[in-house]
């Protein structure tokens, strides 16, 4: 087993094995975001995005 440190790309390829298409990860971003807004932006920075990035993701699903 490799040891990968986690990443968006990794995130996207996890959703995508389970079967989840873009609008389903949109979906996810959204009801995060919608759900707990300091959670998603934990998530997003846990993940290794940078700043600019989370600013237009969050941005993007906001309510």
């Amino acid at each position: 087993m490799q040891n990968h440190t986690m990443n968006k790309d990794l995130w996207i390829t996890l959703f995508q094995e389970i079967g989840l298409g873009d609008e389903d990860m949109q979906k996810w971003h959204q009801l995060f975001e919608t759900h707990s807004p300091d959670g998603h932006q934990s998530f997003l920075t846990w993940l290794g995005l940078p700043e600019g990035e989370i600013e237009t993701i969050r941005k993007r699903f906001a309510a």
